[in-house]
């Protein structure tokens, strides 16, 4: 769905005994936030009125039965109240089955709306991954979840920060596991999936940096042989099927270089690779991707804080720019982050 005015943003609770809901009310408090987009909370209503109290925003928590309804005005926080927690019970800072299962029916609902062409774009808040074990839900992240909910696609993160970002051929596994899943067909679905989600942020011609997974990208096989055998085969193939890549390059410039504006996008083969790069720059200002999806996923880059749950003095600026890139891509989505034509290389 192609938003005719401006998109409507369905943003998830988190984990409400984190910081989550105060962080909210900060960041629909933001005039640029409602003059891009029209967000509403799915989530507890009576959570967002208790977190008011605590970080003294000027607002309204006003439940709405459709997302159509959705406001832009400053003083009103309008919710698709899910009714599933009791605020006056709730202990911030501990994990819980009950904000657990809380934050899981968040996700769900607003995933929901999405598909159904009710929202342009999911905006999630920070989940805590033991709270929603302890619901019953075994994800190991956000990422799977969400996959799951939309028929499982294959997927990939891409964290923006600034002018960086990264995207990842492998998240949440093992080093070992990371390893073994750095071969040709998977680091294609990621290529394929960066170009497409740089695409709809504006670059129309995206150059893409490859990292390489050992010390100085294998130094011609003395460091390791993934480079040979299964990433330089890779970018080949990639660059044979019209795409502009680069690679593969040491990990430990590849992203300071594309920081610099060298590449619109580099991959990084596991985890902590890209993760540190990106979070170097600041946690509270990342924001994380989900592509390949069919719907657009936008999300704070950070956890659930639960240090100073309660406070009212957490920083809300990497909602904020979740909130702004969601606009952006709702904005400006030519066609679903899915990719083909890949199987059987």
């Amino acid at each position: 769905m192609r938003p005719a005015t401006k998109p409507i943003l369905a943003v998830t609770l988190g984990d409400a005994a984190g910081s989550g809901p105060e962080l909210i009310t900060k960041a629909f408090a933001d005039p640029e936030i409602r003059a891009a987009c029209r967000p509403v909370v799915v989530g507890d209503a009576a959570t967002l009125r208790a977190a008011l109290a605590i970080t003294g925003v000027p607002a309204a928590v006003r439940p709405i039965p459709r997302a159509a309804e959705a406001a832009d005005d400053v003083a009103v926080i309008d919710v698709i109240d899910l009714g599933n927690l009791d605020a006056a019970r709730l202990v911030r800072g501990q994990v819980s089955a009950t904000t657990g299962r809380a934050a899981y029916e968040s996700i769900k609902r607003a995933v929901e709306l999405t598909l159904a062409g009710e929202a342009h774009a999911v905006v999630t808040s920070a989940i805590n991954k033991a709270a929603l074990h302890a619901a019953g839900f075994q994800y190991d992240g956000h990422t799977e979840l969400l996959a799951e909910l939309c028929g499982k696609p294959q997927v990939t993160m891409m964290l923006v920060a600034g002018k960086l970002r990264v995207c990842h051929v492998s998240t949440h596994v093992s080093l070992a596991q990371a390893i073994a899943r750095v071969r040709p067909e998977r680091i294609l679905e990621v290529v394929q999936l960066a170009h497409e989600g740089v695409r709809q942020l504006g670059v129309e011609k995206p150059h893409i940096a490859v990292a390489g997974l050992n010390p100085h990208a294998g130094e011609g096989g003395i460091f390791g042989r993934e480079e040979i055998e299964f990433i330089t085969p890779a970018i080949a193939e990639a660059g044979r099927r019209g795409f502009h890549v680069s690679g593969p390059l040491a990990g430990d410039t590849v992203f300071f270089r594309t920081l610099q504006g060298e590449f619109d996008c580099a991959i990084a083969m596991y985890h902590d690779q890209g993760h540190v790069a990106a979070k170097m720059l600041g946690i509270w200002q990342g924001v994380n991707v989900t592509l390949g999806l069919p719907i657009i996923r936008t999300s704070v880059e950070h956890g659930t804080d639960f240090a100073h749950a309660g406070r009212g003095t957490g920083d809300p600026r990497s909602l904020v720019q979740a909130l702004k890139l969601a606009a952006t891509m709702a904005g400006g989505r030519k066609s679903p982050c899915g990719f083909d034509g890949l199987a059987g290389f």
